[in-house]
């Protein structure tokens, strides 16, 4: 990276408070009924369940039997601050003002790099012995790094055609998406399929199974989709070289469409080893299921595309230089 991308703008706070207050004021005042409609919903069936019998219940990471996606999420989970602080800089000092296509793929690559180097360095001491085809670790970064190619690769072209959506930062392009995006929802992904597995499986190790738990657990997976897509349209709105035609479109029925990503990914990358839910996954496997998942997603933002009568229109090359 350029020593001179590391100079903050100056007067800041001005520019930050005027940023941040015009970012708010683009909120539609519908997404507080929306969420108070998903609060309603969750608190009225939660009062629905009932609690397991057996004592040792209720835990948010994974146990003693599954060292190795234990010692993943909370990796995962400490890192998680970091990168987000990292990006909370660059933004709030508009660092990016000076960046160019290496500096983007610079940052967003060494930002993915420790997630590809868990299994190695920070398996935790079970997987630690074992081959790496075996640790989980490599199978969780293998699922998130073809989901997030897939999205990359194709999904993004839903956002162009259906939200107007507009990348105009210098970049390499792959099939005329970023290619420092492919690296950076990496780490996204990596958080928000942690955070979602914690929330899954304290539901699951909390309360007693039967078609009570999965409706509430089918609503919690619908409103954490929605609620991260939104908080990441939000919290990006301050980098201007990422664009909607109608942003307070983009919160509202935006947020729905790119939830759609994680109605699926949520609870099928949960599933990934975990104890109680069938055999472990082989590295095979773990690809065939995200692809899987890629292909469920793609199918349905086609046929949300469809029913809105939009047409699709891919342009660009292989691969680009803007």
């Amino acid at each position: 990276l350029s020593p001179k991308c590391f100079a903050p703008k100056a007067p800041m706070s001005a520019e930050m408070a005027a940023g941040l207050g015009a970012m708010l004021a683009d909120v539609p005042s519908e997404m507080g009924t929306i969420f108070l409609a998903m609060l309603v919903a969750l608190l009225t069936t939660g009062q629905l369940l009932q609690r397991r019998a057996d004592r040792k219940t209720g835990h948010w990471l994974p146990g003693p039997e599954a060292p190795g996606k234990r010692a993943y999420e909370v990796f995962a989970a400490w890192y998680s601050p970091f990168w987000m602080g990292v990006f909370g800089v660059v933004i709030a000092l508009q660092m990016y003002e000076d960046f160019r296509e290496t500096e983007y793929l610079a940052l967003c690559g060494a930002l993915a790099l420790p997630l590809f180097l868990q299994p190695l360095l920070f398996p935790g001491k079970a997987d630690g012995s074992l081959p790496l085809r075996q640790r989980y670790g490599v199978k969780a970064n293998l699922w998130l790094w073809v989901y997030s190619f897939i999205g990359n690769y194709w999904y993004t072209h839903y956002f162009y055609n259906v939200l107007r959506a507009e990348y105009t930062f210098p970049s390499w392009r792959l099939n005329h998406v970023p290619f420092a995006l492919f690296f950076a929802t990496h780490f996204y992904f990596s958080s928000y399929h942690v955070l979602s597995n914690t929330i899954l499986r304290k539901i699951a190790t909390t309360y007693s199974a039967g078609a009570t738990r999965w409706t509430f657990s089918a609503l919690v997976v619908l409103c954490l989709s929605y609620v991260t897509a939104f908080m990441e349209t939000l919290t990006i709105a301050g980098f201007p070289y990422y664009a909607f035609e109608n942003r307070r479109m983009a919160y509202t029925v935006g947020s729905a469409f790119y939830g759609i990503y994680f109605i699926y990914s949520f609870p099928m990358f949960f599933l990934l080893d975990e104890p109680g839910y069938g055999r472990k996954k082989t590295l095979y496997s773990t690809l065939v299921d995200a692809c899987g998942a890629g292909m469920l997603i793609l199918t349905s933002l086609d046929i949300v595309r469809l029913c809105l009568g939009i047409p699709l229109t891919i342009p660009g090359t292989l691969w680009e230089l803007l």
